[in-house]
């Protein structure tokens, strides 16, 4: 059984599929891992180390993709590297389906088994494969750093010999995971933290972290889906939302934006206008900028600057603390891979909920929305 790790081609990607340790837990279970030569380089993993966790390094990549009966990838690929895959094998790499069809066409006419990482249901087995959650983590976490690096105040209350410092006011719009883990960090640099978000369930969560919560009270009472996301709002509730955001952001020095619906545009919830009202020089970091953005005035991967007020839309943020983003995604690599591969061959059991949710392709037929 060959497990085959090519090195990402997307510019600016530094994460690999598999690490070092992961791929010696895979050897020693009788797998065999090729690796591309440089594939770790952007994580800091030499190709020595692979070698030394018992993979074999291949500098051609024709072959990688022709030999492999499962590639692991972080990034979807290339209409190139799909016709390089041999028909019959299985990928495992972030998909985003939606807004990719074309590449979800292809691989079913290449017969290519794919499963879709940001696909993994969010249910208790498969909490150890969700990499949707793992990379997340690290985005709340470095827009944070991102906010206070740019943010021309302290985030902490400091008592000086000059006087006081008054501690900055975040406000972290979505509390999923990468809302959460934004709202641990910036308490941890001393801002007062408040978090919104449509599900009221997660109130308690955001103030277990030391937070207040922002609450508004919507016309619809389900706003939940099953996989734990918030539904798109009715029109009447997301213009409601977007005039009672414009009262709450004018108070902020740093607001970050982590709302996203799966399968469709983020919901947008800082107009233009809410922008001109908010205090000169603050912040906006908007981690749904890939996917619209939750401001009007985001640009993906561009820093703007309007009324003042400083807008980052960062678009990978995983990438670039690739050590530890490529070590959380080869674990959930890891166990997608554990749970198709039974004594060292191919099982694919689509009576398992996981398999059945995350595969988007399957012996020439795209079963999206499928059972």
């Amino acid at each position: 059984m060959n497990i085959s790790v090519p090195r990402e081609t997307a510019p600016g990607e530094r994460r690999v599929a598999l690490v070092p340790p992961s791929v010696a837990l895979l050897t020693k279970a009788g797998l065999t891992v090729v690796v591309e030569a440089g594939a770790g380089q952007g994580a800091f993993h030499q190709d020595a180390d692979y070698e030394k966790a018992g993979a074999t390094v291949v500098s051609d990549a024709a072959t990688l993709f022709r030999d492999a009966d499962v590639v692991a990838k972080v990034q979807r690929p290339t209409d190139g590297e799909i016709g390089l895959i041999r028909e019959g094998a299985v990928l495992i790499a972030f998909l985003y389906v939606a807004g990719n069809p074309a590449v979800v066409r292809r691989l079913a006419e290449r017969h290519i088994t794919a499963f879709a990482m940001d696909l993994i249901p969010r249910i208790s087995r498969a909490q150890s494969m969700d990499a949707q959650s793992s990379q997340a983590n690290i985005a709340g976490y470095k827009a944070v750093l991102i906010a206070a690096s740019s943010l021309p105040k302290f985030f902490p209350m400091l008592m000086t010999a000059a006087g006081m410092v008054t501690a900055a006011r975040v406000l972290v719009l979505g509390a999923g995971v990468a809302g959460l883990q934004a709202i641990a960090t910036a308490r941890r640099l001393g801002a007062q933290v408040w978090g919104y978000d449509v599900r009221p369930v997660v109130k308690e969560q955001v103030e277990s972290l030391g937070a207040k919560f922002l609450q508004f009270q919507l016309s619809a009472s389900d706003v939940e889906d099953t996989g734990g996301y918030a539904k798109e709002l009715t029109e009447e509730d997301r213009v409601r939302q977007q005039q009672w955001l414009a009262d709450q952001t004018k108070e902020f020095d740093v607001v970050i934006t982590t709302a996203l619906i799966p399968g469709r545009p983020a919901p947008r919830l800082i107009t233009k206008e809410t922008v001109a009202r908010m205090r000169p020089g603050s912040i906006i970091v908007d981690l749904a900028a890939e996917a619209g953005g939750n401001c009007e005035l985001t640009r993906a991967d561009e820093v703007v600057v309007a009324h003042r007020v400083t807008i980052h839309g960062p678009t990978n943020l995983p990438s670039t603390m690739a050590v530890h983003a490529s070590q959380l995604y080869a674990r959930n690599v890891s166990e997608l891979v554990k749970s198709i591969v039974k004594d060292g061959q191919l099982r694919l059991d689509f009576s398992d909920d996981i398999l059945t949710a995350a595969c988007v392709t399957h012996d020439g037929q795209i079963r999206i929305g499928t059972s």
